[in-house]
């Protein structure tokens, strides 16, 4: 089970996120990005973490709609049969 995140920790990351584009799925990334802003380690950690945690569920997302297009294109293009004619 996880830990559950702070009011604060969600609300700083996701406006980072918007303002930022550099950020991605890389926690130490974010982490070295976020160094200097950031009060206290402990916070910058957290928001760090949770912003990679946002950053590849969005991946995930992406990835999971293009595979459902890709589905509903592959249904499409299959011919349909006449039960009644056979």
């Amino acid at each position: 089970m996880g830990r559950i995140k702070s009011t604060l920790v969600k609300r700083t990351a996701k406006l980072i996120m918007l303002k930022d584009s550099n950020f991605n799925d890389s926690f130490e990334h974010d982490k070295r990005l976020l160094g200097p802003t950031m009060p206290s380690k402990k916070i910058r950690n957290k928001i760090a973490g949770y912003m990679a945690r946002l950053a590849r569920m969005k991946k995930d997302n992406l990835a999971r709609e293009k595979r459902k297009e890709a589905q509903i294109q592959v249904i499409n293009q299959t011919p349909e049969y006449d039960m009644q004619a056979v």
